[in-house]
């Protein structure tokens, strides 16, 4: 059994045949999946909701991304404490910081990250993170906001290997992607054999980060199976093993039943 802890695919890219692709999931041993109610405004989270509601093997989070921190007002974060008190939600996010692009300014960015770390511990449920180009003051952020009372996953995580251990020394999990499968991976190799197996996850983020030899094609859940594959065959052990420890480690941050 494996779960993709984080996947998209409430979104539009998947309107053709979305159940195709869950029964493609379950073929493949995708058990749970973990969509991500995270985008520029609140329907991103109702879609979310609503596939979660509707599918017994899926769980959904509720969240702005950073890109659209500039909508986040107290309506949205209202709406989205409430909605993240409920059984089916498990963790509040995507939100954090990225550097990268400038869809939102800054300051806008860490306001909303640092509400929404708030709002996660109101909630008492994990925080799904996605950071780029900005782990230091993500960190110091996560770290000043007590980030670590609720814990969560780095989701897609692309930093460095010292950057991994000071968020494992914070608690977070890490989330490998189908980019541990690429040959432009950077330190991630590194990083997957160096974290201890208990804090690792595995994703799709579909429908982004295909894994090789589906690189190019829409992502979907179904692919995590190579991921977990990679991540064996770097730290020399069994794929069974990795999926079991991932699983089991998604299972126990999100409170999912196994």
């Amino acid at each position: 059994m494996i779960i993709d802890s984080h996947c998209h695919i409430d979104t539009s890219r998947f309107d053709d045949d979305r159940a195709q692709v869950l029964e493609r999931a379950r073929a493949a041993g995708v058990a749970r999946m973990v969509v991500i109610g995270s985008g520029s405004d609140l329907d991103n989270c109702r879609s979310a909701l609503a596939m979660a509601d509707a599918e017994p093997d899926v769980w959904a989070t509720v969240g702005i991304h950073p890109h659209d921190a500039r909508h986040c007002d107290e309506a949205v974060y209202a709406a989205i404490e409430a909605w993240g008190r409920q059984d089916r939600v498990v963790a509040i996010g995507e939100t954090g910081l990225d550097y990268y692009y400038d869809h939102s300014t800054p300051d806008a960015q860490r306001e909303a990250f640092r509400r929404f770390i708030r709002l996660a511990r109101a909630v008492g449920k994990p925080l799904v993170l996605h950071i780029r180009d900005a782990h230091a003051e993500a960190l110091a952020i996560a770290r000043e906001e007590g980030a670590d009372a609720v814990g969560g996953v780095v989701h897609c995580f692309t930093g460095t290997a010292a950057e991994a251990r000071q968020w494992l020394e914070l608690g977070f999990h890490l989330g490998i992607t189908g980019i541990v499968t690429f040959k432009n991976a950077g330190e991630l190799p590194e990083v997957v054999r160096e974290a201890p197996i208990d804090r690792l996850m595995v994703e799709t983020d579909s429908p982004y980060l295909a894994p090789i030899p589906f690189r190019g094609r829409r992502n979907e859940p179904a692919f995590v199976v190579h991921v977990v594959d990679r991540i064996a065959a770097l730290r020399g052990v069994t794929s069974a093993e990795v999926a079991a420890a991932t699983t089991a480690n998604t299972a126990r941050l999100f409170g999912l039943p196994v």
